[in-house]
């Protein structure tokens, strides 16, 4: 077992805590992640690269919501995890002011946490690609399950998530909210994250730029480990010994 008092050492002493997550946190909730052991890059059933493509989602927007059906457009079946209760519970307690998140799955508001910043946007609205007229959440949901291609009632045009596809940029308000919770931070916790998707992967970069340090909690190597202070490969053994070792 790790001894993961140190980390409960620079928690103690850190004067402004930013948790960075990856999708490597939500599947402890059952969702799969991109380029784990399990993850939709090993998939032989889906072409990860189309399913997230700006280009081929014009082209064939029933591919990415055939395939995102069981994943994004039923996460209320999915429950918040001891990642996310725990990072609800440190935001509590003042020992971390915010979490950056990848992840797209709602899953860290779900928990409790209040300052989220979600730098790969959010399924949480849909937009006509035609008139820019806006869909909640749930209604697409609906259209989803169903097995049908969400379109817009009024114009007849696709209708799109506000997530961050590939082959457009990062929403900018978010990206400058993260860069700046990023400097700002003498202690980050990146979690579950393979920072290899630029340009979210180099928000980290900010905090130990400015002398703050990194702990990363990661199953797999990354780019930034040797910047780390401290190094885990287990997310839910460190995540077990933060909340039993938690006022």
């Amino acid at each position: 077992m790790p001894d993961f008092n140190d980390l409960l050492r620079l928690l103690e002493e850190a004067e402004y805590t930013v948790a960075f997550t990856g999708a490597g946190v939500s599947t402890l909730s059952g969702i799969r992640d991109f380029r784990g052991k399990d993850g939709i890059y090993k998939d032989r059933s889906v072409n990860a690269d189309r399913l997230f493509d700006l280009g081929y989602f014009h082209e064939h927007p029933g591919y990415y919501y055939t395939h995102t059906r069981d994943m994004i457009y039923d996460l209320e079946s999915r429950r918040p995890n001891i990642i996310h209760r725990v990072c609800a519970r440190l935001e509590e307690q003042g020992k971390i002011r915010s979490v950056i998140t990848q992840n797209i799955d709602l899953l860290h508001q779900r928990a409790g946490s209040r300052r989220v910043v979600e730098v790969h946007g959010s399924p949480r609205v849909h937009r006509c690609l035609e008139c820019d007229r806006s869909f909640p959440y749930a209604d697409i949901c609906r259209v989803v399950q169903e097995g049908r291609v969400p379109r817009c009632d009024e114009c007849g045009g696709v209708v799109k998530p506000e997530i961050t596809f590939f082959g457009e940029a990062l929403p900018m308000a978010a990206l400058s909210q993260a860069m700046e919770e990023a400097s700002r931070s003498d202690l980050m916790l990146v979690l579950g994250s393979t920072l290899v998707v630029q340009p979210a992967a180099s928000i980290p970069l900010y905090t130990a730029r400015q002398g703050g340090r990194l702990v990363i909690v990661n199953d797999a190597e990354t780019p930034l480990d040797d910047l780390a202070a401290l190094r885990y490969p287990d997310l839910k053994s460190c995540f077990e010994f933060l909340e039993t070792h938690l006022p």
